[in-house]
């Protein structure tokens, strides 16, 4: 065997038909297409279109759903902090935070914060002021004396509570008015007896 004999086994590659080359080919004239109608004419794709029973991806259930306004946070492990803490980017026992580190080049900007993920070991005690850490990450800087303070965005779920208890006001002070009223009514209905 040379490389020069090197070849598919027969019947591997098959050869393309070459369609609307005469009518004893079997493939000539209307090519397959049928007669007339969207499809036999060119740029016609009807992708997922069965013929008018229901498509495959409509028959299939749907699950879950899309947040809409996610956040974009950046994913930072603690391996790539230990790297930094040892080339000199980040002192030892410092905070870090989107801003520290975007200043210390591991990050290229801050996003709506940092997430820091337990991947590789963390040696050096540091302390954490980011948007989130996942348990792993916490329980290994809280091992070394390290302090984790989880930063709350602004327009969390306090803000809907707050909405919420001052309907419920609102809605209680006309309660008291009507009472109000109907107590002054008795005390006039109670002169006007006298």
């Amino acid at each position: 065997m040379k490389l020069n004999e090197l070849r598919d086994n027969p019947g591997a590659r098959k050869s393309r038909m070459r369609v609307g080359r005469g009518t004893s080919s079997g493939k000539g004239k209307t090519a397959g297409r049928g007669v007339k109608g969207q499809t036999s004419r060119s740029g016609v794709a009807i992708k997922g279109f069965e013929g008018g029973q229901m498509p495959l991806h409509m028959r299939l259930p749907k699950r879950g759903f899309n947040v809409p306004n996610p956040k974009k946070l950046n994913a930072v492990n603690l391996g790539r902090l230990q790297v930094a803490v040892e080339a000199g980017k980040l002192k030892k026992g410092a905070t870090v935070s989107a801003a520290s580190l975007v200043e210390a080049g591991i990050i290229r900007r801050e996003l709506d914060g940092v997430r820091i993920l337990a991947k590789g070991a963390l040696t050096e005690k540091l302390d954490f002021e980011v948007a989130g850490m996942s348990k792993a990450a916490q329980d290994a800087v809280e091992k070394l004396g390290g302090k984790v303070n989880i930063l709350v965005a602004a327009n969390t779920d306090e803000a809907p509570k707050a909405k919420k208890a001052t309907k419920a006001e609102t809605a209680e002070q006309p309660a008291e008015d009507n009472a109000s009223d109907e107590t002054t009514d008795e005390a006039s209905d109670e002169t006007s007896e006298d």
